[in-house]
């Protein structure tokens, strides 16, 4: 029988500890699939012939199925929840300045970095404040395929440190 030790749990960064400046890298990727691009656009109700027939798509500029653009923008803020906002985040107060400058196609990886873009207490909501992030992600090649800014509302370091 061990004695147990430390024990650590992931979780996100309390606002405290959001340094605006610093960026962050998020690891692993995420390589996208056939699958995930046509499950995400059925369930979501798109029925957008470039992500779904690939005939036709091979008829237009891009000459293949483009990955859906929404399923890019949640994948880059998933790759940052484990480091970022795990545990700590109250709620995604909003998004501006979503870009895609690039398309993603089946097979491609996604790699997500973000900045920190500013940390203020929230003026209304004792013991959060407001934290801007600035996601990128870049496929496997390092092209940038999406920016998104976002403002999120974070949980203040409790007093002892614990989780609630």
């Amino acid at each position: 029988m061990t004695t147990p030790g430390r024990r650590i749990e992931q979780r996100g960064l309390w606002f405290e500890e959001f340094e605006p400046g610093v960026t962050y890298l998020h690891r692993p990727g995420r390589t996208v699939t056939e699958a995930d691009n046509v499950l995400f656009t059925t369930l979501t109700m798109n029925g957008q012939a470039l992500h779904l027939d690939e005939a036709w798509s091979a008829t237009q500029p891009f000459g293949k199925r483009l990955v859906n653009s929404l399923f890019t923008l949640s994948t880059l803020v998933g790759l940052s929840v484990g480091q970022l906002t795990q545990g700590t985040i109250v709620a995604n107060l909003g998004f501006r300045e979503v870009t895609f400058p690039k398309p993603v196609f089946h097979g491609d990886t996604l790699y997500a970095e973000t900045v920190v873009l500013d940390a203020r207490p929230s003026g209304s909501r004792p013991g959060e404040g407001v934290v801007t992030l600035e996601h990128t992600a870049r496929n496997q090649h390092g092209d940038v395929v999406a920016v998104a800014v976002r403002s999120t509302l974070v949980r203040m370091r409790p007093p002892d440190g614990a989780m609630t």
